[in-house]
């Protein structure tokens, strides 16, 4: 396995892993009160979008050639960064404003 098939792998594992931290905050919402909801939806929504950007930014890394992908690796760990930032961490509820 090359060193960017390995990359891949280890960022789709944790693509998987966000997804189920999403499907959990969105169980949440739904038993939390209304101003609880609007605060998940928020938080949820701003993960997704992140996510989507993650998502496009490792495909784009799988099609690179070896010669290119060192050089978007950059740009995936820019979007992952992101995205980890907006992903749940704990249980203490909606993130307060």
């Amino acid at each position: 396995m090359s060193l960017k098939d390995a990359y891949v792998s280890k960022m789709q594992a944790q693509l998987k892993e966000w997804e189920a931290q999403l499907s959990e905050l969105k169980a949440k919402a739904q038993k939390a009160t209304a101003q609880g909801k609007v605060e998940y939806q928020k938080r949820m929504e701003t993960a997704k979008a992140k996510q989507q950007v993650a998502q496009q930014k490792l495909e784009e890394l799988k099609q690179a050639g070896e010669d290119r992908w060192e050089a978007l690796k950059a740009g995936v760990e820019s979007a992952w960064g992101e995205l980890k930032g907006s992903t749940p961490k704990d249980d203490s509820g909606p993130p307060k404003s």
